[in-house]
This record gives structure tokens, C-alpha cells and sequence, in this order.
């Protein structure tokens, strides 16, 4: 009962003194609220309202102090933080209001519980961190710039991600499988192109490839679907709008690691090519291959795939204008006919901004990171895993 009475009486002062600084008597708020923290140490919202009675009357330093004091208590003091922000901003100490800014946004309530008071003072202190992020960027370059130069003859573009991440410009982007994690391996966007050595005897077959898929596309597409086609009372997440669309359609040729005969027999000559390569083979789940037909204007959402056992080979067949594709911090543009590997277990994304459809073939092969024995051994356990859930599926 006796706590029921101070938490009471603590509205009661705070609620006066904000009437007290509305009429412009901060110096009464003042001492309101001093004799308040007096009577009631610790309690975080006196001491809240206390320094921004002392904001008010310019005495900024010692508004810092409380909130410090009351950020002692509790460090995860949302709106302590956002208020030391704002002090610190009013000191001309932008640095310093970044830093306390991006403690804050880390705690930040979610948009659904966010009261639209904070909405503003959110935006502002995102503002904030970003142009901060953005400064000390340039400055770690201007910095680095000259060990940088010493060492032009190298490929730096790791330490220049590491440069962004560690200003804030960019975020760290992990491997993370949807189905099946292999643990130690590296999480690298883009593979070197000499870990592939067969890479130029697929791109070497472009045309071959391609005139087998402009027939298909002439004829209307036929055996395309969607790309994405979940059953009803699957959570569809970020693909709502390509669910069961046609605005990101395939024509498997290799499906988890069955042939589609149907299709293979309109691309006999793309096949004969794809045999010649070290696809994933795994039987029930690789290799999977596919042409992948995205329409005019479309996006693929940020996603991440199954295993980082494998690694999914892109060949673009049909670009009919300005398309794209991201993984974690490295966006590239399409070349016709030049392929490259990537882990799609790294958040990645694509888009087609042209005015017609744009095609891609999509193929997977192990993670050449993996030993003989590791890729044997996991093809073992993931047909176990399989054959574990079949037999608890009702008859």
C-alpha cells in the first residue's frame, strides 16, 4: 500500500511540474521535482522529468548527469536514452548523441507498440546514427587510404566491407540455412571463380542454351510454373505476392535430385551440357536445376536458402534491361552469359526493372569446402532425416 502511495504521489509531481513547465516555470518544475527525487531516490521517471526540467533552463550538463544516473539504474531506459540523445545533440556533441542514439534504436519498442509520440523522435535519431555512420566512414578511408594504396595490387574488397560494417554503413550478414547448417564454413557472398574451374565450359555453352529456351519462350513457356507454390495453410511470409504466381515462373530440369523428363526432352542439348558438370547429387534432395523466368517489374523479397552444403551457379540467358541481385552487402548486375556462384544461405535478393521477362539458369553444386567423406556422410543423414518424418506421417 505504502509504494501504491509513492507511485501515485510520483504522478502527481510529475504531472505538475509538466504543467509548471508549460507556463514557463521550469525553475519551479525544478525544485518540485528535486525535492520528489529527494524523498523518492531511484525512481526512474522523477529522475526522467528531473533532467528535463534541467534541459529546459539550459543547465545541459547537469541534465546529463541525471539521466546518467538514472541510466546507472537502468541501463535499458528507453526513453533515458533518447533524452541524453537529444541533450547531447543541444551540446553540439553529435558524435556522442550517435552513439547514445544507436544504444537507444537497439531497444527501440516495435512499431506495433510504439506510441506515435515516439514516431519522430525515432526517425530523427535514425537520421542521426546514419549520418554519423556515413562521416566516419569517409574519415576510416581517409585514414586507411594510404596503407590502403600500398597494397593496390591486392583484392581488398573484404577489408572495405569490414571498413562499412564497422563505421555502420552496412550490416553483417550471416549464412543462415533454412534446412541444414554445416557449421565452420566460411559465409562468403560471391565465390572466387578458380574454386570452379568448369565455370567457362558452361558459360561457353550460353548460346546453345539459350537457343533451346528462346524456343520455349516463343512457344509460350510451356511447362513453366510457379516458382514459389505453397499448400494452403503454409505461412507464406514475404511471398504473399508471389505465391502461386506467375510473376516468378521455372521449368525444372533436375528437381531434387530427379530428372524431369518432360522437360529434359525439350533441352536435350542443355542437358547433354549440365552432364558434363560436377552437379550436388544428392538423391532426394540434388541436384536441382532450373530456368528461372522473372516478369517485367518484379522483385524477389530477401530470403535466405536451404544448406550451406551447397552452392547455387547463376547464368543469365535473357536480360532485357536493367535487373540486379544482392547477397548480404554485394550487389552486381547481370551480364549475359557470365555466371557466378554464390551461397544462398546469406540473405539475398534479385529484381528485374526491365520491361520484359528475364531468365536465368540455376544450378547447384557442392560446397567445395566439404570433403568427400562430409559430402557422403550428409547425404546419408539428410535421406535418415527423410525417411524419420516419413514414418510418423498417418496413414
Amino acid at each position: 500500500m505504502a509504494n501504491d502511495d509513492a507511485q501515485e504521489a510520483a504522478r502527481r509531481t510529475i504531472a505538475e511540474s509538466l504543467a509548471l513547465l508549460q507556463r514557463g516555470r521550469a525553475p519551479d518544475a525544478l525544485e518540485l521535482l528535486n525535492q520528489a527525487c529527494r524523498a523518492e531516490p531511484g525512481n526512474l521517471e522523477l529522475m526522467l522529468h528531473q533532467a528535463l526540467a534541467l534541459r529546459m533552463l539550459g543547465r545541459l550538463p547537469e541534465a546529463v548527469r541525471a539521466l546518467d544516473a538514472a541510466l546507472a539504474i537502468d541501463p535499458y531506459f528507453f526513453l533515458a536514452l533518447m533524452s541524453k540523445g537529444t541533450v547531447l545533440e543541444r551540446m553540439d556533441a553529435p558524435r556522442l548523441a550517435a552513439l547514445v542514439y544507436r544504444d537507444a534504436l537497439k531497444i527501440a519498442p516495435n512499431a506495433a507498440e510504439l506510441p506515435a509520440a515516439l514516431a519522430a523522435p525515432l526517425d530523427h535519431a535514425r537520421e542521426v546514427v546514419a549520418n554519423d555512420a556515413l562521416a566516419l566512414a569517409d574519415f576510416l578511408r581517409e585514414r586507411t587510404g594510404t596503407t590502403r594504396a600500398a597494397h593496390g595490387g591486392e583484392s581488398l574488397a573484404r577489408f572495405d566491407e569490414c571498413l562499412d560494417i564497422y563505421a555502420g554503413t552496412k550490416r553483417v550478414y550471416e549464412a543462415k540455412p533454412v534446412q541444414l547448417h554445416v557449421p565452420r564454413l566460411p559465409a562468403i557472398p560471391f565465390y572466387e571463380r578458380a574454386s570452379f574451374p568448369w565455370l567457362g565450359r558452361l558459360e561457353a555453352a550460353t548460346p546453345t542454351i539459350r537457343g533451346e529456351l528462346s524456343a520455349l519462350l516463343d512457344a509460350g513457356m510451356p511447362g513453366f510454373a510457379p516458382y514459389i507454390a505453397y499448400p494452403p495453410g503454409t505461412p507464406v511470409n514475404q511471398w504473399a505476392e508471389l505465391n502461386h504466381s506467375r510473376l516468378w515462373s521455372s521449368l525444372w530440369l533436375w528437381r531434387d535430385g530427379v530428372r524431369q523428363d518432360g522437360a529434359i526432352a525439350r533441352c536435350p542439348r542443355t542437358a547433354a551440357v549440365l552432364e558434363t558438370l560436377p552437379l550436388a547429387d544428392q538423391p532426394g534432395f540434388a541436384p536441382t536445376v532450373v530456368f528461372s523466368a522473372l516478369a517485367p517489374r518484379t522483385r524477389i523479397p530477401p530470403h535466405t536458402g536451404s544448406t550451406n552444403a551447397r552452392l547455387l551457379v547463376h547464368l543469365p540467358l535473357v536480360l532485357p534491361g536493367p535487373a540486379g541481385f544482392r547477397v548480404g552487402n554485394e550487389t552486381r548486375q547481370w551480364r549475359l552469359g557470365e555466371a557466378w556462384v554464390f551461397d544462398d544461405t546469406i540473405e539475398h535478393e534479385a529484381w528485374n526493372d526491365a520491361d520484359d521477362v528475364r531468365v536465368i539458369l540455376i544450378l547447384d553444386v557442392w560446397n567445395p569446402q566439404l570433403s568427400a567423406a562430409e559430402r557422403e556422410l550428409i547425404s546419408t543423414m539428410m535421406i535418415a532425416r527423410a525417411q524419420w518424418y516419413d514414418r510418423a506421417v498417418i496413414r
